[in-house]
């Protein structure tokens, strides 16, 4: 996804036709969305399982409609929102990372990562793609606090966020689901980057 020029939202920037890659070592690359995976996000979200993770409904709209929304969100990128595509070494889309509810105001964002390819999980490759968006967002921007919520059930993913530096600030309820809230700010990721 390209931002306008005019647009920085707490300073974030386009990645232009470069990726941005985690740490030394990462497996995995961030890179703006493209057209292109269209069908992968369509078959993920239209994945039940998925669904579920996310507490989120699943879809069910025809692909042709879907791909004229998504070719709009790609043309006509929304304000607030930072969406990254996840791939492997080698260029395969495996997932998405997105910061979104950004807020200049508070200096704050929501993380949301969803790894789409089960052939990919428990391998560490979410963990690595939180961590290269940590790393991206406070190294670039003027955001100072990332926070997430997740299902209290889905102790995979609190795992892979604990990974990351995220710790456990409360509890919300949204559309009859209850939700852990995790939060990470700018200091405590420093903290972790002296000492790693």
């Amino acid at each position: 996804m390209k931002l306008r020029k005019s647009v920085t939202l707490a300073g974030f920037k386009p990645l232009k036709s470069d990726v941005l890659q985690g740490r030394t070592g990462s497996k995995v690359r961030l890179r703006e969305k493209k057209l292109g995976d269209v069908r992968n996000d369509y078959k993920w979200q239209s994945d039940a399982e998925l669904a579920k993770l996310d507490a989120a409904p699943t879809l069910i709209m025809p692909f042709s409609i879907y791909l004229l929304d998504y070719a709009t969100e790609i043309h006509r990128p929304v304000h607030n929102r930072y969406p990254l595509a996840v791939d492997t070494l080698d260029g395969t889309h495996i997932g998405n990372c997105t910061c979104y509810d950004i807020d200049e105001k508070k200096s704050e964002a929501q993380l949301g990562i969803m790894i789409g390819d089960r052939e990919y999980w428990d391998k560490g490759y979410g963990t690595d793609a939180v961590n290269a968006m940590v790393d991206h967002v406070f190294s670039t921007t003027a955001i100072h606090r990332l926070y997430l919520k997740t299902l209290p059930w889905n102790v995979r993913a609190q795992k892979c966020f604990e990974k990351c530096g995220f710790t456990p600030c409360g509890k919300m309820n949204r559309n009859g689901y209850e939700f852990l809230l995790m939060e990470l700010n700018r200091e405590q990721w420093e903290k972790l980057k002296n000492t790693s």
